[in-house]
């Protein structure tokens, strides 16, 4: 199948009919004809039966769907690409964190940095650290802030903040007079944990500092996103440990926060292309964040 075979495929199973394929690619219904039959005559079996007055797709067409799917999410890869190519350098900057710095770190940081630099705009973005890694190899962000640091010799990475894990527990799950206080491994032992999803970079990290906990805690939940993880702490569900950006957030009314001890340390990093140049005012952008984060980790020095 050539490429305007797919359109047109992917048109008619979108709407239905020749004439909702046209008006979705803005063409004329014979030339949509036209591309089918050339298709079918190409593949040597029909790529659709009318059925009830709409056009259904053959069962070799279902067959040919999965990889007619990737080609199609391939050429919308190419056209984001190009469409990144064409955009004015230093015009404007695309910012992607993980969703722990989106929430906590990144709008006070952006909204100090616009202000500094008025004429500039920012378009702002939250994923995982792999699908952030990927849009940067796209050109689809210029910056990325994650814990993780890459391991792609495409990307570079730069130091912004040191930190550590910390322990978040309902209101009352300790005693008050330990608020705050390094809390000791020991103590993780059989408590009830809210686990982090195997697909987290910081999750084969954690589940190796938890190995001399004995009995091992008792994870009986587990998420994908630390965000997910404080609202279970803040429902009562059980301890976590996450990253202090989203401790912080949560309601000092109803959780409890304890630097881990020994500490199990984490970096945030500023993510770039490594064969660019970053934006001419990117620099200042990635002081402010640094600063900004910083500030928020020295709140949870005992």
């Amino acid at each position: 199948m050539r490429l305007r075979h797919i359109e047109i495929f992917q048109a008619i199973r979108q709407t239905g009919s020749v004439s909702g394929a046209a008006q979705l690619l803005h063409v004329s219904q014979p030339a949509v004809s036209k591309v089918l039959q050339h298709a079918e005559q190409q593949l040597g079996f029909a790529l659709f039966l009318r059925v009830r007055g709409k056009l259904q797709p053959t069962p070799e067409a279902l067959e040919l769907e999965r990889e007619v799917d990737k080609v199609t999410e391939s050429l919308q890869g190419v056209r984001r690409l190009a469409q990144s190519l064409r955009r004015e350098p230093g015009h404007s900057v695309r910012i992607g964190a993980i969703p722990a710095l989106a929430l906590s770190l990144l709008p006070p940081a952006i909204n100090e940095w616009t202000q500094r630099y008025p004429e500039i705009t920012c378009e702002l973005s939250s994923a995982h650290s792999r699908e952030l890694m990927q849009n940067l190899l796209m050109r689809e962000v210029d910056v990325a802030l994650t814990l993780q640091l890459p391991d792609h010799p495409g990307l570079k990475a730069q130091a912004l903040a040191c930190g550590m894990l910390v322990a978040l527990a309902p209101k009352g799950f300790w005693a008050d007079d330990t608020h705050g206080k390094p809390l000791p491994l020991i103590e993780l032992a059989g408590t009830p944990l809210i686990g982090l999803s195997s697909a987290d970079p910081l999750a084969a990290r954690l589940d190796s500092y938890l190995e001399a906990v004995n009995p091992p805690p008792k994870v009986r939940i587990a998420v994908q996103t630390y965000s997910l993880a404080r609202a279970m702490v803040e429902s009562g569900a059980g301890l976590a440990v996450i990253d202090p950006f989203t401790a912080l957030g949560a309601s000092p009314a109803t959780t409890a926060i304890r630097p881990l001890a020994p500490a199990l340390p984490i970096t945030l990093y500023a993510v770039t292309r490594a064969d660019e140049p970053p934006p001419h005012t990117l620099g200042n952008l990635l002081q402010v964040f640094s600063r900004r984060a910083q500030a928020q980790l020295d709140r949870l020095i005992p």
